[in-house]
Protein backbone atom coordinates (compact mmCIF):
# COMPACT_ATOMS: atom_id res chain seq x y z
CA UNK A 1 0.00 0.00 0.00
CA UNK A 2 1.29 3.47 -0.88
CA UNK A 3 0.93 5.70 2.16
CA UNK A 4 -0.04 9.35 2.09
CA UNK A 5 2.35 9.99 4.97
CA UNK A 6 4.39 8.13 7.53
CA UNK A 7 3.47 8.28 11.21
CA UNK A 8 5.05 8.67 14.63
CA UNK A 9 3.33 7.95 17.93
CA UNK A 10 4.89 9.50 21.03
CA UNK A 11 3.89 7.50 24.11
CA UNK A 12 4.63 9.24 27.40
CA UNK A 13 4.31 6.44 29.93
CA UNK A 14 1.93 7.34 32.76
CA UNK A 15 1.45 10.87 31.42
CA UNK A 16 -2.13 11.39 32.64
CA UNK A 17 -2.60 12.23 36.30
CA UNK A 18 -4.93 13.56 38.96
CA UNK A 19 -4.92 16.97 40.63
CA UNK A 20 -2.00 17.40 43.01
CA UNK A 21 -2.25 19.65 46.11
CA UNK A 22 1.47 20.49 45.87
CA UNK A 23 0.84 21.86 42.35
CA UNK A 24 -2.02 24.10 43.47
CA UNK A 25 -4.60 21.57 42.40
CA UNK A 26 -3.21 21.06 38.90
CA UNK A 27 -1.93 17.88 37.30
CA UNK A 28 1.78 17.75 36.41
CA UNK A 29 0.88 18.20 32.72
CA UNK A 30 -1.32 21.20 33.51
CA UNK A 31 1.46 22.70 35.62
CA UNK A 32 4.13 22.13 32.95
CA UNK A 33 5.28 24.69 30.39
CA UNK A 34 4.84 22.82 27.10
CA UNK A 35 5.04 25.21 24.13
CA UNK A 36 5.78 22.48 21.57
CA UNK A 37 2.95 20.20 22.65
CA UNK A 38 0.67 23.24 22.76
CA UNK A 39 1.55 24.08 19.14
CA UNK A 40 0.90 20.49 18.09
CA UNK A 41 -2.46 20.62 19.86
CA UNK A 42 -3.27 23.93 18.18
CA UNK A 43 -2.49 22.47 14.77
CA UNK A 44 -4.45 19.26 15.25
CA UNK A 45 -7.25 17.65 17.21
CA UNK A 46 -7.27 16.54 20.84
CA UNK A 47 -9.20 14.16 23.02
CA UNK A 48 -9.09 11.77 25.96
CA UNK A 49 -8.08 8.15 25.38
CA UNK A 50 -9.14 5.14 27.47
CA UNK A 51 -6.32 2.55 27.27
CA UNK A 52 -8.74 -0.37 27.61
CA UNK A 53 -12.11 0.41 29.22
CA UNK A 54 -13.26 3.65 30.94
CA UNK A 55 -12.18 3.69 34.58
CA UNK A 56 -10.03 0.54 34.37
CA UNK A 57 -6.33 0.93 35.33
CA UNK A 58 -3.93 -1.05 33.14
CA UNK A 59 -0.26 -1.96 33.11
CA UNK A 60 2.31 -0.80 30.61
CA UNK A 61 2.14 -4.04 28.60
CA UNK A 62 -1.62 -3.75 28.17
CA UNK A 63 -1.80 -0.03 27.42
CA UNK A 64 1.20 0.00 25.09
CA UNK A 65 0.19 -3.27 23.48
CA UNK A 66 -3.11 -1.79 22.27
CA UNK A 67 -1.29 1.29 20.94
CA UNK A 68 1.00 -1.08 19.02
CA UNK A 69 -1.95 -2.76 17.33
CA UNK A 70 -3.13 -5.54 19.65
CA UNK A 71 -6.89 -6.01 19.79
CA UNK A 72 -8.61 -5.41 23.10
CA UNK A 73 -9.34 -9.15 23.30
CA UNK A 74 -5.69 -10.12 22.91
CA UNK A 75 -4.45 -7.33 25.16
CA UNK A 76 -6.62 -8.58 28.02
CA UNK A 77 -5.11 -12.07 27.58
CA UNK A 78 -1.51 -10.89 27.44
CA UNK A 79 0.33 -11.68 30.69
CA UNK A 80 3.28 -9.51 31.71
CA UNK A 81 5.68 -12.40 32.30
CA UNK A 82 6.08 -13.53 28.68
CA UNK A 83 6.39 -9.90 27.55
CA UNK A 84 9.25 -9.32 29.99
CA UNK A 85 10.79 -12.63 28.95
CA UNK A 86 10.80 -11.58 25.31
CA UNK A 87 12.23 -8.23 26.41
CA UNK A 88 15.33 -9.85 27.91
CA UNK A 89 15.78 -12.02 24.82
CA UNK A 90 14.69 -15.41 26.14
CA UNK A 91 13.91 -18.14 23.61
CA UNK A 92 10.50 -19.15 24.94
CA UNK A 93 8.69 -22.39 24.15
CA UNK A 94 5.03 -23.39 24.51
CA UNK A 95 4.32 -24.93 27.91
CA UNK A 96 6.95 -22.93 29.77
CA UNK A 97 5.81 -20.40 32.39
CA UNK A 98 7.39 -16.98 32.65
CA UNK A 99 6.88 -14.56 35.53
CA UNK A 100 7.67 -10.91 35.99
CA UNK A 101 9.73 -10.33 39.14
CA UNK A 102 11.21 -7.66 41.38
CA UNK A 103 14.44 -7.76 43.28
CA UNK A 104 13.31 -6.79 46.78
CA UNK A 105 14.62 -6.26 50.30
CA UNK A 106 13.12 -8.90 52.61
CA UNK A 107 13.35 -9.59 56.35
CA UNK A 108 12.69 -12.79 58.32
CA UNK A 109 9.99 -12.21 60.92
CA UNK A 110 8.74 -15.17 62.95
CA UNK A 111 9.08 -17.55 60.05
CA UNK A 112 7.47 -15.14 57.57
CA UNK A 113 9.16 -13.00 54.93
CA UNK A 114 8.41 -9.34 55.51
CA UNK A 115 9.05 -6.72 52.83
CA UNK A 116 11.20 -3.70 53.63
CA UNK A 117 11.33 -2.42 50.04
CA UNK A 118 9.59 -3.92 47.00
CA UNK A 119 12.30 -2.58 44.67
CA UNK A 120 15.46 -3.00 46.78
CA UNK A 121 16.01 0.75 46.76
CA UNK A 122 15.46 0.77 42.98
CA UNK A 123 18.68 -1.16 42.48
CA UNK A 124 20.34 -0.25 39.19
CA UNK A 125 23.62 -2.20 39.20
CA UNK A 126 24.90 -5.75 39.65
CA UNK A 127 21.51 -7.33 38.98
CA UNK A 128 23.02 -9.51 36.23
CA UNK A 129 25.47 -10.92 38.78
CA UNK A 130 22.70 -11.57 41.29
CA UNK A 131 20.49 -13.21 38.66
CA UNK A 132 23.34 -15.46 37.52
CA UNK A 133 23.36 -17.06 40.99
CA UNK A 134 19.73 -18.11 40.51
CA UNK A 135 19.96 -20.30 37.42
CA UNK A 136 18.67 -23.84 36.95
CA UNK A 137 17.46 -24.20 40.53
CA UNK A 138 15.82 -27.56 41.25
CA UNK A 139 12.26 -26.80 42.36
CA UNK A 140 10.93 -30.35 42.54
CA UNK A 141 8.64 -32.36 40.23
CA UNK A 142 11.25 -32.10 37.47
CA UNK A 143 10.85 -28.31 37.33
CA UNK A 144 13.77 -25.89 37.16
CA UNK A 145 13.75 -22.13 37.58
CA UNK A 146 16.16 -19.52 36.25
CA UNK A 147 16.19 -15.78 36.88
CA UNK A 148 17.24 -13.17 34.32
CA UNK A 149 17.82 -9.48 35.04
CA UNK A 150 15.60 -6.99 33.23
CA UNK A 151 15.33 -3.20 33.69
CA UNK A 152 16.84 -2.00 36.98
CA UNK A 153 15.00 -3.75 39.86
CA UNK A 154 12.98 -5.96 37.53
CA UNK A 155 13.73 -9.53 36.51
CA UNK A 156 12.17 -12.53 34.77
CA UNK A 157 11.67 -16.03 36.20
CA UNK A 158 11.68 -18.78 33.58
CA UNK A 159 10.14 -22.10 34.68
CA UNK A 160 10.81 -25.23 32.65
CA UNK A 161 9.33 -28.70 33.08
CA UNK A 162 6.34 -30.83 32.24
CA UNK A 163 2.80 -29.99 33.29
CA UNK A 164 3.21 -26.32 34.16
CA UNK A 165 0.34 -23.83 34.36
CA UNK A 166 0.26 -20.00 34.51
CA UNK A 167 -2.92 -20.08 36.60
CA UNK A 168 -1.24 -19.14 39.88
CA UNK A 169 -1.40 -16.14 42.20
CA UNK A 170 1.31 -13.56 42.81
CA UNK A 171 3.80 -13.57 45.68
CA UNK A 172 4.14 -9.80 45.27
CA UNK A 173 1.41 -8.03 47.30
CA UNK A 174 1.67 -4.99 45.04
CA UNK A 175 2.38 -1.30 45.53
CA UNK A 176 0.95 0.05 48.78
CA UNK A 177 0.46 -3.42 50.23
CA UNK A 178 3.96 -4.42 51.26
CA UNK A 179 2.87 -4.62 54.92
CA UNK A 180 1.25 -7.94 53.96
CA UNK A 181 4.69 -9.41 53.37
CA UNK A 182 5.61 -11.97 50.74
CA UNK A 183 2.49 -13.86 49.73
CA UNK A 184 2.28 -17.59 49.07
CA UNK A 185 1.74 -18.54 45.44
CA UNK A 186 -1.49 -20.52 45.19
CA UNK A 187 -3.31 -22.21 42.31
CA UNK A 188 -6.22 -20.13 41.07
CA UNK A 189 -8.18 -23.41 40.93
CA UNK A 190 -7.29 -25.93 43.64
CA UNK A 191 -8.49 -28.68 41.31
CA UNK A 192 -5.91 -27.80 38.66
CA UNK A 193 -3.07 -30.24 39.38
CA UNK A 194 -0.63 -28.40 37.06
CA UNK A 195 -1.32 -25.10 38.81
CA UNK A 196 -0.80 -26.74 42.22
CA UNK A 197 2.62 -28.04 41.15
CA UNK A 198 3.57 -24.70 39.55
CA UNK A 199 2.63 -22.78 42.71
CA UNK A 200 4.78 -25.15 44.79
CA UNK A 201 7.69 -24.56 42.41
CA UNK A 202 7.33 -20.78 42.67
CA UNK A 203 7.26 -20.90 46.47
CA UNK A 204 10.36 -23.12 46.43
CA UNK A 205 12.12 -20.63 44.16
CA UNK A 206 11.26 -17.66 46.40
CA UNK A 207 12.61 -19.53 49.43
CA UNK A 208 15.82 -20.64 47.73
CA UNK A 209 16.40 -17.21 46.22
CA UNK A 210 16.21 -15.56 49.65
CA UNK A 211 18.77 -18.01 51.05
CA UNK A 212 21.19 -17.60 48.13
CA UNK A 213 20.89 -13.83 47.78
CA UNK A 214 21.12 -13.27 51.53
CA UNK A 215 24.76 -14.35 51.54
CA UNK A 216 25.70 -12.99 48.11
CA UNK A 217 28.84 -10.79 47.99
CA UNK A 218 26.98 -8.12 46.00
CA UNK A 219 24.53 -7.68 48.85
CA UNK A 220 27.29 -7.67 51.46
CA UNK A 221 28.90 -4.81 49.53
CA UNK A 222 25.55 -2.98 49.27
CA UNK A 223 24.99 -3.20 53.02
CA UNK A 224 28.53 -1.94 53.68
CA UNK A 225 27.80 1.02 51.39
CA UNK A 226 24.60 1.84 53.25
CA UNK A 227 22.36 0.50 50.47
CA UNK A 228 19.43 -1.87 50.77
CA UNK A 229 20.31 -5.48 49.88
CA UNK A 230 18.48 -7.15 46.99
CA UNK A 231 18.01 -10.32 49.02
CA UNK A 232 14.68 -11.58 47.72
CA UNK A 233 12.46 -12.07 44.69
CA UNK A 234 8.77 -11.16 44.32
CA UNK A 235 6.80 -12.74 41.47
CA UNK A 236 3.70 -11.77 39.51
CA UNK A 237 2.14 -11.86 36.03
CA UNK A 238 2.64 -15.55 35.23
CA UNK A 239 1.97 -16.48 31.63
CA UNK A 240 2.89 -18.63 28.67
CA UNK A 241 4.03 -17.62 25.22
CA UNK A 242 1.35 -16.92 22.61
CA UNK A 243 1.25 -15.65 19.06
CA UNK A 244 -0.95 -12.62 18.56
CA UNK A 245 -2.04 -10.87 15.39
CA UNK A 246 -1.88 -7.10 15.34
CA UNK A 247 -3.23 -4.31 13.18
CA UNK A 248 0.19 -2.98 12.15
CA UNK A 249 1.22 -6.39 10.87
CA UNK A 250 -2.12 -6.88 9.13
CA UNK A 251 -1.62 -3.61 7.23
CA UNK A 252 1.88 -4.77 6.25
CA UNK A 253 3.54 -1.67 7.70
CA UNK A 254 7.24 -1.52 8.51
CA UNK A 255 7.27 -0.57 12.19
CA UNK A 256 9.86 0.26 14.83
CA UNK A 257 9.94 1.12 18.52
CA UNK A 258 12.42 3.46 20.21
CA UNK A 259 12.58 2.63 23.93
CA UNK A 260 14.70 1.93 26.97
CA UNK A 261 12.04 -0.19 28.70
CA UNK A 262 12.30 -4.00 28.62
CA UNK A 263 8.53 -4.44 28.62
CA UNK A 264 8.20 -2.42 25.44
CA UNK A 265 11.19 -4.22 23.93
CA UNK A 266 9.37 -7.46 24.64
CA UNK A 267 6.22 -6.21 22.96
CA UNK A 268 8.29 -5.19 19.95
CA UNK A 269 9.73 -8.70 19.61
CA UNK A 270 6.36 -10.39 20.09
CA UNK A 271 4.61 -8.10 17.61
CA UNK A 272 7.25 -7.93 14.89
CA UNK A 273 8.53 -4.37 15.44
CA UNK A 274 12.19 -3.44 15.09
CA UNK A 275 13.47 -2.39 18.53
CA UNK A 276 15.84 0.59 18.52
CA UNK A 277 17.77 0.75 21.78
CA UNK A 278 20.97 2.34 23.07
CA UNK A 279 22.76 2.34 26.41
CA UNK A 280 21.67 5.93 27.06
CA UNK A 281 18.03 5.06 26.31
CA UNK A 282 17.01 4.13 29.85
CA UNK A 283 13.65 3.61 31.56
CA UNK A 284 14.39 6.35 34.11
CA UNK A 285 14.10 10.15 34.03
CA UNK A 286 17.84 10.33 33.24
CA UNK A 287 17.23 8.93 29.76
CA UNK A 288 18.58 10.73 26.70
CA UNK A 289 15.25 12.21 25.59
CA UNK A 290 16.69 14.24 22.72
CA UNK A 291 18.56 11.17 21.49
CA UNK A 292 15.35 9.13 21.50
CA UNK A 293 13.49 11.78 19.52
CA UNK A 294 16.29 11.97 16.95
CA UNK A 295 16.41 8.16 16.71
CA UNK A 296 12.66 8.10 16.06
CA UNK A 297 13.01 10.71 13.30
CA UNK A 298 15.79 8.72 11.69
CA UNK A 299 13.84 5.46 11.97
CA UNK A 300 11.09 6.98 9.85
CA UNK A 301 13.51 7.03 6.92
CA UNK A 302 13.09 3.27 6.48
CA UNK A 303 9.94 2.54 8.49
CA UNK A 304 6.32 3.50 7.93
CA UNK A 305 5.36 3.80 11.60
CA UNK A 306 7.54 4.51 14.64
CA UNK A 307 6.47 4.40 18.27
CA UNK A 308 8.62 6.52 20.58
CA UNK A 309 8.23 5.37 24.19
CA UNK A 310 9.45 7.46 27.16
CA UNK A 311 9.07 5.91 30.63
CA UNK A 312 10.19 8.84 32.81
CA UNK A 313 6.81 10.44 33.69
CA UNK A 314 5.54 7.13 35.06
CA UNK A 315 8.62 6.65 37.25
CA UNK A 316 8.19 10.09 38.80
CA UNK A 317 4.52 9.41 39.50
CA UNK A 318 5.32 6.04 41.09
CA UNK A 319 7.79 7.88 43.33
CA UNK A 320 4.97 10.32 44.28
CA UNK A 321 6.96 13.18 42.82
CA UNK A 322 4.54 15.43 40.89
CA UNK A 323 7.15 18.19 40.62
CA UNK A 324 9.62 15.76 39.07
CA UNK A 325 6.92 14.55 36.68
CA UNK A 326 6.17 18.14 35.65
CA UNK A 327 9.87 18.78 35.05
CA UNK A 328 10.21 15.53 33.07
CA UNK A 329 7.31 16.55 30.82
CA UNK A 330 9.00 19.92 30.22
CA UNK A 331 12.25 18.15 29.24
CA UNK A 332 10.35 15.98 26.79
CA UNK A 333 8.57 19.00 25.34
CA UNK A 334 11.89 20.77 24.75
CA UNK A 335 13.24 17.67 22.96
CA UNK A 336 10.22 17.70 20.63
CA UNK A 337 11.09 21.17 19.33
CA UNK A 338 10.29 21.51 15.65
CA UNK A 339 8.14 18.41 15.51
CA UNK A 340 5.09 20.51 14.62
CA UNK A 341 6.78 21.40 11.32
CA UNK A 342 7.09 17.76 10.29
CA UNK A 343 5.43 16.37 7.18
CA UNK A 344 4.46 13.11 8.93
CA UNK A 345 1.47 12.30 11.11
CA UNK A 346 2.10 12.68 14.84
CA UNK A 347 0.16 11.19 17.73
CA UNK A 348 0.93 12.00 21.35
CA UNK A 349 -0.65 9.91 24.10
CA UNK A 350 0.13 7.67 27.05
CA UNK A 351 -0.30 4.01 27.88
CA UNK A 352 -2.23 4.88 31.05
CA UNK A 353 -2.56 7.53 33.75
CA UNK A 354 -0.54 7.33 36.97
CA UNK A 355 -1.61 9.16 40.12
CA UNK A 356 1.32 11.11 41.62
CA UNK A 357 -0.54 11.33 44.93
CA UNK A 358 -0.70 7.57 45.48
CA UNK A 359 2.01 6.30 43.14
CA UNK A 360 -0.45 3.94 41.48
CA UNK A 361 -1.89 3.52 37.99
CA UNK A 362 -5.42 4.88 37.78
CA UNK A 363 -8.34 4.57 35.40
CA UNK A 364 -8.50 8.17 34.23
CA UNK A 365 -8.34 8.68 30.44
CA UNK A 366 -5.13 10.02 28.91
CA UNK A 367 -4.88 13.44 27.21
CA UNK A 368 -3.97 12.86 23.58
CA UNK A 369 -3.48 14.75 20.32
CA UNK A 370 -3.37 13.93 16.64
CA UNK A 371 -1.45 16.27 14.34
CA UNK A 372 -1.58 15.75 10.59
CA UNK A 373 -0.69 18.15 7.78
CA UNK A 374 -3.98 19.08 6.12
CA UNK A 375 -5.81 17.28 8.93
CA UNK A 376 -8.68 18.58 10.99
CA UNK A 377 -8.35 21.24 13.68
CA UNK A 378 -10.36 21.86 16.83
CA UNK A 379 -10.42 24.73 19.32
CA UNK A 380 -7.84 23.30 21.75
CA UNK A 381 -4.56 25.20 21.94
CA UNK A 382 -3.17 23.85 25.22
CA UNK A 383 -2.15 20.25 25.79
CA UNK A 384 -3.35 18.99 29.16
CA UNK A 385 -6.16 17.02 30.79
CA UNK A 386 -8.59 19.92 31.17
CA UNK A 387 -8.13 21.27 27.65
CA UNK A 388 -8.15 17.90 25.86
CA UNK A 389 -11.45 17.00 27.54
CA UNK A 390 -13.13 19.45 25.17
CA UNK A 391 -11.26 18.42 22.02
CA UNK A 392 -12.62 17.27 18.69
CA UNK A 393 -11.55 13.64 19.14
CA UNK A 394 -13.82 13.36 22.15
CA UNK A 395 -13.30 10.37 24.40
CA UNK A 396 -12.14 7.33 22.47
CA UNK A 397 -10.42 4.01 22.96
CA UNK A 398 -6.71 3.45 22.42
CA UNK A 399 -7.64 1.26 19.44
CA UNK A 400 -9.68 4.15 18.03
CA UNK A 401 -6.77 6.54 18.56
CA UNK A 402 -4.32 4.23 16.73
CA UNK A 403 -6.82 3.71 13.91
CA UNK A 404 -7.29 7.48 13.61
CA UNK A 405 -3.54 7.96 13.27
CA UNK A 406 -3.27 5.16 10.71
CA UNK A 407 -6.21 6.57 8.77
CA UNK A 408 -4.48 9.97 8.64
CA UNK A 409 -1.47 8.15 7.17
CA UNK A 410 -3.66 6.60 4.48
CA UNK A 411 -2.97 3.11 5.82
CA UNK A 412 -6.51 2.01 6.70
CA UNK A 413 -8.92 0.23 4.40
CA UNK A 414 -12.68 -0.08 4.61
CA UNK A 415 -13.76 -2.26 7.48
CA UNK A 416 -14.76 -5.87 6.75
CA UNK A 417 -16.33 -8.35 9.19
CA UNK A 418 -13.28 -10.60 8.88
CA UNK A 419 -11.21 -7.87 10.58
CA UNK A 420 -13.30 -7.86 13.76
CA UNK A 421 -10.72 -9.75 15.84
CA UNK A 422 -8.09 -7.10 15.00
CA UNK A 423 -10.04 -4.45 16.87
CA UNK A 424 -12.25 -6.02 19.52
Amino acid sequence: MELIRKGMMVVLDGMGDRCCPSLNGMTPLEAADTPVLDRLAGGGVCGMVDPLYPGVPVGTHTGTGVLMGLSVRDATRLARGPVEGAGVGLALKPGEVILRCNFATLMDQSGQLAIKDRRAGRIQSDTETLANSLRDLDLGHGITGSLYAATHHRAVLHLKGDGLSPDVSNTDPGSGNQARGVLTADPLDAGNAAAVITAEAINAFVSQAHQILGSHPVNAARVSAGLLPANGILTRGAGTISRFRNLIEQLDLRAAVVTGERTVMGLARLLGYDAIVRDDFTALPDTNVAGKVEAARKALEDHDFVLLHIKGPDICAHDRDPHGKRDMIERIDAALEGLERSDFVIGVTGDHSTDSNTGRHCGNPVPSLLYSPNGRHDTVFTFNEAACSGGGLGRLSATGFLASLLDSMGAMVNYAPSQRTLFF
